[in-house]
């Protein structure tokens, strides 16, 4: 079978895009990307080509740029150019150039899909092609493994994630070249290709020619290697989905685990993958099981999200970290609702009123309330007389005694008169404000969440 029939059996199986996509091609002018501009234009897909100009090689980056520009001509194709200041990113951002050059390689390609101006004709794009072929993903797998990775690293490169697709990753570069050679396709050469200093060249000069000379069949074995790992991520994935819905419980915006239940596993994969959805690394896998035997109320930090595990008792809760936009709001006698980060407050007088056993429920004596009325998060030293209490107790131990979680406390509110607490919100009202025999009106307040 054709490399061209099998190139195009290959997108069809794998659902990569069909003919009514307008798709941008990714051209550096090295073999390649040219073969992927051949192929393409055999197979009768229409397509713009993008080139990266890193100005890294000084003349010959502007070889490379005029040879797209003329391969852009042959093809009677648009050709988008982008030149970059690679050396200075990289600087500016304290990485290599290499990953600079790739970081400023997507953002541009991320621009060009979403940009309302990268249509061409009537037609906008919305795949972009790479040219990354089998022995890249070779590469890649032992750059991984090497580098230390967990078993995704172990699959090579996607061909697929999002709009890109990479369509000749089921290609060798022994293959393309034939191609490339039959069809008398003209190319550029990367001279930087030739130098080990880059860990991707050296991996492909140095490290595979010399494995190669002991097992022959390297890439072979390696390329069905990444077919295998790929096979058991998704049984992989499969049994990890499983586990975190039978020990993760969703309680609006946390998440609660039972600590002894995950323990049981002795598997810190398991615990990595319930965590790192929030932000958290691989490293924090140890602070988590250190926190396990903590007292309640200990937490670690996401460095990457905002959201904690907090230990509470028997459980670890995952929270969004505690919101800095909480305010005082103020309530005049006028008002009859107010909203707030916990629900809506409802506030009316009345001539009936009754202690209530509802929690979200205040019944006071108007008579000894002052307005303005001031709704505020609480702070550490604030206290109150709890209902059927005589004297005072701080939040912080009227807290302990009720239980709450850390989470909990932080979202607790109060509202005030007079400088004095008058109701901890959703929990408790304040002795001295409790309705009697001799009340005559009554603040009815009721939380709406």
């Amino acid at each position: 079978m054709s490399l061209l029939q099998r190139f195009k059996d290959s997108i069809k199986q794998q659902h990569l895009f069909s003919s009514k996509d307008k798709l941008l091609l990714a051209v550096s002018g090295g073999v390649d990307s040219v073969v992927l501009c051949e192929l393409c234009h055999q197979a009768g897909y229409e397509f713009t080509i993008a080139h990266c100009n890193f100005q890294l090689r000084g003349d010959e980056s502007n070889r490379d740029e005029d040879f797209v520009k003329e391969l852009g001509n042959k093809y009677k194709v648009e050709v988008k150019v982008q030149r970059f200041n690679t050396e200075q990113y990289a600087a500016e951002h304290k990485i290599s150039i290499q990953e600079a050059a790739r970081a400023l390689r997507y953002e541009w390609f991320e621009q060009l899909v979403v940009s309302p101006d990268s249509g061409v004709g009537s037609l906008v794009l919305n795949v972009i092609l790479t040219a990354h072929h089998k022995d890249d993903n070779i590469e890649t797998l032992l750059m991984n493994f090497f580098r230390g990775t967990g078993l995704h690293g172990l699959t090579g490169i996607p061909v697929s994630f999002g709009y890109i697709k990479r369509p000749l990753l089921d290609f060798s570069k022994e293959e393309l070249l034939q191609f490339a050679k039959e069809n008398q396709l003209e190319f550029v050469e990367d001279s930087s290709n030739l130098s080990s200093k880059y860990t991707r060249n050296f991996f492909r000069n140095e490290i595979i020619p010399a494995i190669s000379k002991v097992y022959p069949q390297v890439k072979e074995n390696l390329a069905d290697n990444i077919k295998r790992f790929k096979e058991i991520e998704n049984l992989y994935r499969q049994t990890v989905g499983e586990l975190k819905k039978k020990i993760c419980k969703e309680k609006g915006a946390e998440v609660y685990i039972p600590i002894l239940q995950m323990m049981k596993y002795n598997n810190r994969a398991l615990i990595y993958e319930i965590i790192r959805d929030y932000g958290f690394n691989e490293k924090q896998v140890d602070e988590l099981i250190k926190l396990a035997g903590s007292e309640s109320g200990k937490f670690i930090e996401s460095p990457v999200l905002q959201y904690r595990i907090i230990k509470h008792r028997h459980w670890f809760i995952i929270s969004p970290a505690q919101s800095t936009s909480a305010a005082n709001i103020v309530i005049e006698a006028k008002d009859r609702s107010v909203g707030f980060d916990k629900g809506i407050l409802h506030i009316e007088m009345t001539s009936n009123g009754h202690l209530s056993s509802d929690n979200q429920v205040a019944c006071l004596d108007a008579k000894e309330i002052t307005f303005p009325l001031l709704l505020r998060p609480w702070k550490t030293g604030d206290y109150f007389y709890p209902l059927g209490m005589t004297k005072k107790k701080k939040l912080s131990r009227f807290f302990i005694d009720q239980k709450l979680s850390k989470t909990e406390k932080e979202n607790t509110w109060v509202l005030e008169s007079n400088k004095r607490i008058i109701w901890v919100v959703g929990f408790r009202v304040d002795n001295r404000f409790k309705i009697t025999d001799q009340t005559k009106q009554v603040l009815k307040v009721t939380l709406e969440v």
